[in-house]
């Protein structure tokens, strides 16, 4: 069965934030006193959470990518991914994480059926990681990555939003990554959403300036088809690399035409567009008795409003709700 949407392109590819909460505050992503987390009972259940992609399932969706905030710092989260993995037709069950809290868990999210991670990395000096994110520890992330390779989730992509002024400086030296491992590092343009619109602004660095350093410093880098996954990077390889480097450019490359995902907000809202505030409300249904018919045309009802493509250069990002609500 395919899920088309009002452009007729096949929707196949589900992101689901368990929580909008988040150990970290990321500059790009949070202030630093945080933002205003919803309540306890306004957050999907795993029970409600299952049944939705169940349903996206049964209608075509065959990839699902758990997200938050970060996922890891919702209790029983490994509970999830085993019922979520026991869900026929569905093809492949990833979760993007920022790393911090995966050592521990890496193994029994295995166990449980998960089959791959994406870790954010936005820095290999300590410091300056301490800085970007507020609270993390580099140490903590990189031994995730070994962890997550140990048990399996691969193969790893590591995702790194690139800054002026930040980390710009390093693109070089994480691509160079990808000389050493099997590793596939994406460096993703700065978008502006939530409270770091403005700041944003004198922060932004197109991938094609991105490139230019790496070949500059590294060499050629040639096209390969992209690894594993659905996201939208466009993957290319350093002469005798094990692994990749990617580039994902909403602003300067945008992607929408290929476009072939819904999001899945941790308040039960489906969300056609990451950069439009349209929503289709899942949670009222589910908490009042609905059934799984009208479930899936709540689904085909959201996956219809999906827009060609996204406005931020006439109306800037979403206004309603912040990166760590929506999940990325």
């Amino acid at each position: 069965m395919a899920l088309l949407d009002s452009y007729q392109r096949p929707i196949t590819y589900l992101r689901v934030s368990v929580t909008d909460r988040c150990n970290l505050r990321c500059v790009y992503c949070m202030p630093a006193e945080g933002v205003q987390l919803r309540k306890h009972e306004e957050i999907l259940r795993y029970e409600e959470i299952a049944r939705v992609v169940r349903a996206a399932v049964e209608l075509g969706i065959r990839f699902v990518r758990l997200t938050g905030g970060e996922p890891l710092v919702r209790r029983g989260v490994v509970d999830l991914v085993r019922m979520l993995r026991a869900i026929p037709d569905l093809e492949e069950l990833t979760m993007t994480t920022n790393g911090t809290l995966l050592a521990a868990q890496a193994q029994p999210l295995a166990e449980a059926g998960l089959d791959r991670v994406n870790i954010s990395l936005d820095s290999l000096r300590p410091e300056r990681f301490r800085h970007i994110t507020r609270l993390g520890s580099l140490e903590d992330v990189l031994t995730g990555i070994e962890a997550a390779e140990e048990a399996g989730l691969v193969p790893i992509k590591l995702n790194t939003v690139v800054m002026r002024g930040l980390n710009d400086d390093e693109v070089a030296d994480l691509a160079r990554l990808t000389l050493e491992h099997p590793w596939h590092v994406r460096f993703i343009e700065l978008m502006p959403l939530g409270p770091s619109i403005s700041w944003a602004e004198d922060r932004y660095v197109p991938s094609s300036e991105v490139r230019g350093r790496i070949e500059a410093e590294l060499g050629e880098l040639a096209p390969v088809e992209s690894p594993q996954g659905n996201g939208p990077a466009r993957s290319f390889r350093l002469e005798g690399a094990l692994g990749t480097v990617g580039f994902i450019s909403p602003w300067s490359e945008h992607f929408c035409a290929k476009c072939n995902r819904m999001r899945l907000t941790a308040d039960g809202r489906l969300r056609p567009c990451l950069l439009s505030d349209l929503e289709v409300d899942l949670r009222g249904p589910l908490r009042n008795g609905v059934g799984e018919a009208e479930l899936r045309g709540l689904i085909r009802q959201a996956v219809q409003l999906k827009p060609i493509g996204h406005q931020l250069e006439k109306q800037g990002g979403p206004r309603g709700r912040g990166m760590s609500e929506i999940g990325g």
